[in-house]
């Protein structure tokens, strides 16, 4: 890892860059495939998943067996934990449920904004390197709970042709059984525009390789909504003289291991921690399984020495990171200058995996800076807003003469004209 001290104001900016990353080839070799689906529909798919899986498939859609075989894989202790983390992301979700206020805005003029369930999602679950069941609890949870009409889920088979056990396990226990095996841009392509087998979705949401977000960015541009933009994975640790370098350490390994183009940044007061830290990830990474795509991640991190915790939220807030740590004194009262930041982890006992896991918070989340302009999924992701009105013709009447002005204004004759013969009307 990179070590800058007590970098000024016009450092700090370019220290903090992120690598660029440059989709534009990625992109050039995704939108053929798309093309292909959207032509050839489920042919390109199991062409696709031959080509790039190295798996030839019969049917797309996972049966009933593979659900009740998937089943009998997986151990008690873990469907326990699942069940436990399930409860818990419930419990957050469902208390983001808002009642319908209707608002008398002046006498006879009455609004409401009324929450409605997008019909259609899909969910994008990576299956490769990781099968990231736990952001199929993420997704499918709030889905759910939103009351969607339809979710589909799409994920990579395994080299035997079969979905992981644990995204079939955790399918069934939120009750979705229209689980494909289909992954990368070819997925994307189907959920955005629809197969013999795949149905068209409203919106697609999901983590991803570059492959997937350059695939996901593209059927936006054309017309299928997505959650959010996404990067590589990140977290930003601030710490001072009272945080735990073995707990600082295993949090930046543990966003490193995600893939080598993550990204982890620890600010620090203390000089004596940042030598700590340091030798807490050379011993820790040697008994990590993902130790290569560590070491390459950590080529693009930082550690910054800062004068005070000011220093360091100020640059975290200009960093807008994914992930937010506060391994400080008072976190609570630190975390009231958090700006920019996906979600936040206060004290040296929350670990930004419980945010992954079992907290009850989302972790899908923006990333790549993002987090200054967006919000993690929530509730709200799978719901739009419907406003209403209603107005007596006496409502009308108080706000009619604004209304003419402001639209004769415009040069809008025929808005001015839809209210000027309402109120020419005679009651008989």
């Amino acid at each position: 890892m990179k070590i800058y001290k007590y970098p000024d104001n016009s450092e700090v900016e370019k220290i903090i860059k992120r690598p660029i990353q440059d989709i534009d080839d990625i992109r050039e070799k995704v939108i053929p495939i798309i093309n292909s689906v959207v032509d050839k529909g489920d042919k390109a798919l199991i062409d696709f998943t031959k080509k790039f899986d190295g798996v030839e498939l019969q049917s797309l859609k996972v049966d009933d067996s593979e659900f009740k075989e998937a089943e009998l894989k997986i151990s008690q202790e873990l469907k326990d934990a699942i069940e436990i983390a399930s409860q818990n992301i419930y419990q957050f979700h469902s208390s983001q449920k808002l009642d319908v206020k209707k608002i008398t805005v002046s006498e006879g003029i009455i609004c409401w904004r009324k929450s409605v369930p997008i019909e259609r999602v899909g969910l994008y679950i990576p299956g490769g390197t990781s099968p990231l069941f736990s952001s199929l609890l993420m997704l499918g949870i709030p889905a759910k709970i939103a009351g969607c009409k339809e979710i589909i889920v799409t994920t990579p088979p395994l080299k035997n042709g079969k979905v992981s056990p644990y995204i079939l396990y955790t399918a069934n226990v939120l009750g979705i059984t229209n689980v494909y095996k289909v992954g990368g841009a070819q997925a994307i392509a189907a959920m955005a525009k629809g197969t013999d087998s795949i149905p068209k979705v409203d919106k697609i949401f999901g983590p991803g390789n570059q492959w997937v977000t350059a695939a996901k960015q593209y059927v936006n541009s054309i017309g299928t909504a997505i959650d959010m933009p996404a990067g590589p994975s990140e977290v930003l640790v601030i710490a001072d003289e009272s945080a735990d370098p073995k707990f600082v350490a295993t949090d930046l390994l543990s966003q490193a291991e995600h893939g080598s183009d993550s990204q982890v940044i620890l600010i620090t007061t203390s000089n004596d921690l940042i030598n700590s830290v340091q030798l807490e990830i050379e011993s820790f990474t040697k008994l990590l399984p993902r130790k290569e795509f560590i070491q390459n991640s950590l080529s693009n991190s930082m550690i910054i020495l800062v004068d005070t915790i000011d220093d360091a939220m100020s640059i975290s807030n200009k960093y807008a990171p994914e992930h937010l740590i506060l391994s400080v004194n008072n976190a609570e009262v630190i975390a009231e200058n958090v700006i920019n930041a996906g979600s936040v982890f206060l004290g040296n006992y929350s670990p930004e995996s419980a945010g992954d896991y079992a907290s009850g918070t989302n972790h899908t989340l923006p990333t790549n800076g993002y987090a200054s302009v967006y919000s993690g999924v929530s509730l709200d992701s799978f719901m739009k807003n419907i406003t209403f009105q209603k107005l007596t013709k006496s409502g009308l009447a108080s706000i009619g003469n604004t209304i003419e002005l402001m639209a004769e204004s415009e040069g809008l004759d025929a808005h001015k004209l839809a209210v000027s013969i309402r109120m020419e009307k005679s009651d008989d």
